[in-house]
């Protein structure tokens, strides 16, 4: 199984820098195998083209190195919050793509703007507190995702799989980590679209609640019309 989540894992992270969402190395993804509650994540500071399935690094719930030889990305400890928190993820993305990282860094939420948007979150992607200087000193990356875990304190994290952190970047999930590659995809698209539309018109409205919940819940909701229906 864990040979299987390392190529999973691999196969995530080049996805990332062929989509143009981590450049240099600016980014990492992750799973869990929630029965062994073990964490496949990528090496710290290796370069994607380089990477290979062994070189991924499996740490316990606790951070602890159980298999590999190289430093785990430095953001393991944010990783691991949300896999605690969120028990539904099976995968982490955190990537610095370009506008979604320049929605971060302005402190402002991505408002649902449209219905592009609405196909994939339940509502603007939230934008969590900055950390305290105490915060930033000590424990820094589970600081990070606890900043998270405390956002979604009365959201939905499956419904809404994305969060920036203030002055940093995005972190997203999904149920699998191939998924969680999509939404970054998507999120970084709906970052683009948001920005150019608010750019055009800077008194733009969010969508309504009606139209908002009508494109979500047609796609995820208990009787969801998109896509084809499973065959018995």
């Amino acid at each position: 199984m864990l040979d299987s989540l390392r190529g999973e894992v691999l196969k995530a992270n080049v996805e990332l820098s062929h989509r143009g969402l981590a450049k240099h190395t600016f980014g990492n993804a992750s799973a869990i195998d929630r029965k062994s509650g073990h964490v496949v994540i990528k090496p710290s500071g290796v370069p994607y083209d380089t990477m290979t399935a062994a070189d991924m690094v499996i740490t316990d719930l606790d951070g602890k190195i159980v298999e590999g030889t190289l430093r785990p990305s430095s953001d393991l400890a944010t990783h691991i919050e949300l896999y605690r928190a969120f028990t539904e993820i099976g995968g982490v993305v955190h990537t610095h793509s370009h506008f979604a990282t320049s929605w971060a860094q302005s402190l402002h939420e991505i408002p649902c703007l449209g219905t592009t948007h609405a196909d994939y979150f339940r509502g603007p992607v939230p934008l969590t507190d900055s950390l305290t200087d105490e915060e930033i000193g000590t424990d820094y990356e589970k600081n990070t995702g606890l900043a998270i875990v405390r956002r979604f304190a009365e959201l939905d994290p499956m419904q809404t799989p994305a969060a920036l952190v203030a002055s940093h970047a995005s972190f997203v999930w999904g149920p699998t980590v191939s998924a969680a590659v999509e939404t970054a995809d998507i999120l970084e698209e709906i970052a683009s679209m948001a920005y150019h539309a608010l750019t055009l018109d800077p008194g733009g409205e969010p969508v309504s609640d009606a139209l908002l919940d009508k494109h979500f819940l047609r796609k995820h909701g208990a009787k969801a019309t998109y896509g084809q229906a499973k065959r018995p």
